[in-house]
């Protein structure tokens, strides 16, 4: 199932595709980084597969389960920023360096992190204030529904909350280096590794939720697991752009 949805999303495997070393590596540190920020911060998505088998212009994926939300949270909104930043953190923590391999994470990041501050209302600087404007209406004005002042401190606090949790991802790195470095590895040499690769390493992720009692019918009650049997498969935007 995974290896049809992979050609689906990700496009066909790029067998030609010439990687050097050196990259394989980068590209493997980038994206263990992801799984182990997503593995240990609370409000992640749960992993359900990363690769570092280039298909379509990504040069790897690590792919999530996102969970049914009706309602987001700030903390939740944080997790998944300090998770899609645990790619380029990654490369600043083993290499001292970063790479463009970034680009969609980044782009990802930021549109959260402007949406916590000028749509939800979640920043504490600019308040209880929205400036989405569901009418559409706003399209056609010739200036921002806000000063000067206000833009300025908009993008100081985005800029605030994705560096807050760049630095948050390093040190959780940081703290886990052997661990991180251990995962690098094992998808180096099998290009794939799974859910199952990461408990082995970690052990259970603390956060998945346990099996809950469905309803009875007719006295008679089943299992059913927290996450839906056959949900939709997303891919991070944590795709590795060459």
């Amino acid at each position: 199932f995974l290896d049809a949805v992979d050609r689906v999303v990700g496009g066909l495997e790029k067998k030609n595709k010439i990687i050097t070393v050196d990259e394989k590596k980068h590209i493997a540190y980038h994206e263990s980084g992801h799984a182990t920020v997503s593995w240990l911060v609370e409000h992640a998505s749960p992993l359900v597969k990363v690769t570092i088998v280039p298909r379509g212009r990504s040069l790897g994926a690590a792919w999530y389960l996102p969970d049914e939300r009706h309602l987001t949270t700030a903390a939740q909104m944080l997790d998944e920023i300090c998770a899609a930043l645990g790619g380029r953190a990654a490369e600043a923590v083993m290499f001292d360096e970063v790479s463009t391999g970034a680009l969609s994470d980044l782009e990802k990041v930021t549109k959260q992190a402007y949406a916590m501050v000028t749509m939800y209302g979640l920043n504490e600087r600019i308040g209880n204030i929205s400036y989405y404007d569901s009418s559409g209406q706003q399209e056609f004005a010739f200036g921002k529904p806000y000063s000067e002042d206000t833009a300025k401190a908009i993008d100081q606090e985005v800029s605030k909350i994705v560096e807050g949790q760049y630095q948050r991802a390093k040190q959780i790195l940081r703290e886990n280096k052997d661990k991180l470095t251990a995962l690098a590895v094992r998808l180096l040499e099998s290009e794939v590794i799974f859910k199952e690769d990461l408990e082995k390493i970690f052990g259970r992720r603390p956060f998945d939720k346990e099996e809950i009692a469905a309803p009875t019918v007719n006295g008679k009650g089943t299992a059913a697991p927290a996450i839906a049997a056959a949900p939709t498969v997303e891919p991070a935007p944590s795709e590795t752009q060459p």
